[in-house]
């Protein structure tokens, strides 16, 4: 009764101007950590990037100050500051100040493309920083206004008289009291600035971090070629197999623009981008564009005889192995999935992007048969290995705990049958697996010998991964299936962890096994299941305590630390291996959830990733034999 006593018209808040956002921030960006802070900054970047798709903007300058502040310059239009009709206020605070204003509603001297229809970008940023200063160069004059948290200090005032420059300015500090992490990677945002690049075309981009040494002055970004240059980029690692097909037309109001190549890659990297904002999680242009591919090659390879009247056709799967290919659509009044614009939603792009890609490309390969001839041998290998990787699935399911079969014979599983509890520890040999097995508690934590290096996953295709026995254990012991086989409801345990010796030898086997995860069972890396255990190198004695030491470098921090202080060294033991630390030494130092370390396996960059593992674990070798060259220098010998 008391609760419903408090519950009356006082209990009701209405959030004023910005409050909102600070009030439930993750609604609006996406989250409080990095990637929502991120999202600040490229919310400011695209309003730049619109100016550009509108031709008003030809260069666009980021910057990184030494106190963290961040500025976005721009040579287009500026913000208008006449009084705005509906709030009385200058245009300027309005659209800094007010969610749900901007020029990408109307018509009338606003953006035809623009990065949405939110409207709440840039308001956003000024909410969530700290201070925020708009300057914008208009009609000869030069106006600027600051905020606090997102409360304007002072009416927009002009300043000075500024000749002929145009264009806006925002400088703003992300408020460290919503974002978890504000320690903004000069390398992240240098990937996004080069993608818009790409997109935009012959639009140049300056990025300079006064944090940096290596960005400390002006770093230029301009291409010429965009879509293309953009996947010669993707694939410059990699053995083309076709030239770069481009595809550009306009159709009922959308510009759409295609870039596809075939390479030697038995993965895909399909990218796909809505008024220049990329779309992780794809669309109605992305489906228009699966659907073109797959119908136009299908009819292309019975065009030729090479699919006989009455036989099984391509599957998509097959149409897409070793496809690098960008899909960028720009459309009026898009519509996406949340303020992030993770996907398009937007249903007359799907049957737009498909019937342009599918009439471009069928004339492509009409008047092109030798690439022709190359896309139908490589998709052809595909669906044979296709046929071949179904069957190895279907074994290894009918071996697994799902059709009742008997678990790995090495795994020590535990007790705990719930997999928010259970964690599994992959470990390195026999010997080693002995003393995890003695070590470990029972009830929370399996533990699953390898003995061996796996097969590289990122030189075969799943048939032949499924043949080593390792692989298959691992499959089988998570529950899961494998690749598109694969369900997460099955998972038995949340916790996978990859732990080997500290060493070369043991970083070989970290990196074989993270490249088969995420080749083919990457949800339970999307999802935040796997780690690296980091297990000591040195144990050193003094006569005080015992000091467990993670690597060289903090091995020589203790050492100095112990030196200036006088401490007595009595020992200092090198672990070359797992195997050789008891039980107890291990489970204290590695296993013991209430003591150890790990390292949790995040993707922040899929394209990155993708490219680091083509490179270091493919069949292409000079690109990987430049990097060690390169990296030589710098490697920790084990000796």
């Amino acid at each position: 009764m008391d609760s419903q006593k408090s519950y009356n018209e006082n209990s009701i808040i209405v959030l004023e101007g910005l409050e909102a956002v600070r009030k439930r921030p993750a609604m609006y960006v996406g989250s409080t950590d990095i990637n929502g802070l991120y999202q600040i900054i490229y919310e400011v970047i695209d309003n730049s990037i619109d100016e550009a798709l509108g031709g008003y903007c030809k260069q666009i300058d980021i910057r990184i100050f030494k106190d963290g502040r961040i500025q976005i310059e721009d040579d287009g239009r500026g913000i208008p500051v006449g009084i705005h009709h509906q709030t009385k206020k200058s245009s300027l605070e309005t659209v800094m100040t007010v969610l749900h204003a901007g020029g990408k509603f109307g018509s009338e001297g606003g953006y035809k493309i623009s990065g949405g229809l939110h409207g709440v970008g840039v308001s956003c940023t000024n909410a969530l920083s700290s201070k925020m200063i708009t300057e914008s160069f208009i009609d000869g004059k030069h106006y600027i206004q600051e905020y606090e948290k997102g409360k304007p200090l002072y009416d927009v005032k002009e300043i000075e008289s500024n000749g002929k420059k145009h264009g806006t300015i925002q400088t703003f500090i992300p408020d460290n009291s919503i974002f978890s992490d504000v320690n903004i990677s000069a390398k992240q945002l240098l990937r996004r600035v080069r993608e818009q690049a790409y997109l935009t075309g012959k639009i140049t981009f300056t990025f300079l971090d006064e944090r940096s040494e290596k960005y400390k002055v002006p770093y230029y970004i301009y291409f010429e070629g965009g879509v293309k240059s953009y996947i010669r980029s993707l694939n410059k690692d990699k053995k083309a197999l076709t030239e770069i097909i481009h595809i550009k037309k306009n159709e009922e109001n959308t510009e759409v623009e295609v870039g596809i190549q075939y390479s030697d890659d038995i993965a895909d990297n399909i990218l796909s981008f809505a008024n220049n904002i990329y779309n992780p999680e794809g669309g109605t242009h992305l489906t228009g564009f699966k659907s073109a591919i797959t119908k136009t090659i299908n009819d292309y390879a019975k065009k030729i005889n090479v699919i006989k009247e009455g036989e099984e056709g391509l599957t998509g799967d097959d149409v897409r192995e070793g496809l690098t290919a960008i899909i960028s659509v720009k459309l009026q009044n898009p519509q996406f999935e949340g303020q992030t614009k993770m996907k398009l939603n937007n249903n007359e792009i799907q049957t737009i992007v498909r019937n342009v890609t599918s009439r471009e490309l069928e004339t492509y390969l009409s008047e092109h048969p030798k690439e022709g001839k190359n896309i139908i041998e490589k998709v052809l290998l595909a669906a044979r290995a296709r046929k071949a990787a179904k069957a190895a699935r279907e074994s290894v399911m009918r071996k697994g705990v799902l059709e009742g079969g008997t678990l790995p014979g090495k795994l020590a599983d535990c007790s705990e049958r719930d997999p928010q509890k259970a964690e599994i520890f992959i470990v390195e040999g026999d010997s080693a697996g002995g003393s995890a097995k003695q070590g470990r508690d029972r009830k929370i934590q399996a533990i699953l010998p390898l003995t061996g290096k796996p097969i590289n996953s990122e030189k075969y295709r799943i048939d032949r991964v499924l043949d080593n026995d390792k692989l298959k254990d691992l499959v089988i012991a998570l529950g899961t299936g494998i690749a598109d086989n694969l369900n997460l409801e099955k998972l038995r345990y949340n916790k996978i962890i990859i732990m080997t010796d500290a060493d070369v030898d043991g970083e070989h086997i970290v990196t074989l096994l993270l490249t088969f995860l995420y080749r083919y069972l990457k949800p339970l890396i999307d999802k935040g299941f796997v780690y690296i255990a980091q297990p000591p190198l040195y144990k050193i004695t003094t006569s005080q305590k015992d000091y467990w030491v993670l690597d060289e470098n903090e091995n020589i921090k203790i050492l100095d630390e112990l030196n200036k202080n006088n401490i007595k060294i009595n020992s200092i033991q090198r672990y070359k291996g797992l195997g050789e630390m008891n039980p107890e030494q291990l489970w204290e130092t590695t296993m013991n959830p209430a003591t150890r370390i790990l390292k949790q396996i995040k993707i922040e960059d899929i394209e990155e990733t993708d490219k680091v593992f083509d490179m270091l674990m493919g069949n292409f070798v000079p690109p990987r034999k430049k990097f060690i060259q390169l990296n030589a220098k710098s490697a920790q010998l084990d000796i």
